[in-house]
């Protein structure tokens, strides 16, 4: 089976993107998918939200230098079926270092076609830094699929246009020819607000066919597992974070034919 990678980006922060890698990747492994979650943020919070301690030397930095291999980097994390690429803060590094290579916008896929080629997962999932610098363009590069996640509030719409041209601009300059929006993940909803509803009415309306059933509730319990190290699943595994996780892994997994091994 082909190894189908998704990026989750967004320019802005705070909205739901970490969370939201990690989560999904774990409910992923828990229907018996194999997924690797890469964590391409330097300020490694995927990376400590799965309680995987920062090691020197664990990141991509050094593979995307071309020192070394992304198969060496595989972590596990304790959750079968769920492996991590960790981040820490050497990737900062990156940002300023890559926009001084040959081919810069194409390190990442190089160096993730070895992962690929294995076949040892179905899904690869990237979570990047809050901003659309070197490694939030090389993931996009990367990636088969864009998931968006978007904060339930009227200044993250603004946002929403801004990536989704930065996709267009590495789409029609062949960058990646091949790259989608595979859909966009409403976050932090507010049932008790009109604002909250009326953003996703918004959403549905410039985009009904990629935005995804299921609405990511804002909740304490979702906010408090990563400072845990622990998925919503470990931390709360009946409470609605972690039910509305299930249901968009199951979403996802129908949408782009992701199967159990």
């Amino acid at each position: 089976m082909p190894t189908t990678v998704f990026t989750i980006a967004n320019q802005k922060g705070g909205v739901g993107k970490t969370t939201t890698a990690v989560n999904l990747a774990s409910a992923l492994a828990e229907m018996g998918v194999p997924t690797l979650l890469i964590d391409l943020d330097p300020q490694a919070n995927a990376t400590s939200a799965l309680g995987v301690e920062k090691q020197e030397g664990r990141s991509l930095y050094g593979a995307l230098r071309g020192e070394g291999t992304a198969l060496a980097m595989v972590t596990p994390t304790g959750q079968d079926g769920l492996a991590l690429i960790p981040s820490e803060e050497d990737l900062a590094a990156a940002e300023i270092e890559l926009a001084q290579m040959d081919n810069y916008l194409l390190k990442l896929r190089a160096v993730l076609a070895p992962v690929r080629a294995t076949e040892a997962y179905r899904a690869i999932i990237i979570d990047c830094p809050p901003a659309l610098g070197m490694l939030s363009m090389n993931s996009l590069a990367a990636a088969d699929y864009l998931l968006i996640t978007l904060q339930c509030e009227y200044m993250a719409l603004e946002g929403l246009g801004q990536i989704l041209r930065n996709v267009d601009r590495l789409k029609s300059a062949g960058v990646n020819a091949a790259l989608e929006l595979g859909g966009v993940v409403m976050t932090m909803f507010d049932a008790r607000t009109n604002l909250s509803r009326q953003v996703v009415d918004e959403v549905k309306q410039h985009l009904p066919e990629k935005i995804f059933e299921t609405v990511i509730p804002r909740t304490v319990r979702l906010s408090e597992a990563p400072s845990f190290g622990k998925t919503i699943f470990a931390y709360d595994p009946n409470g609605t974070g972690a039910v509305a996780y299930r249901n968009l892994a199951r979403e996802i997994a129908r949408r782009f034919g992701l199967k159990s091994a």
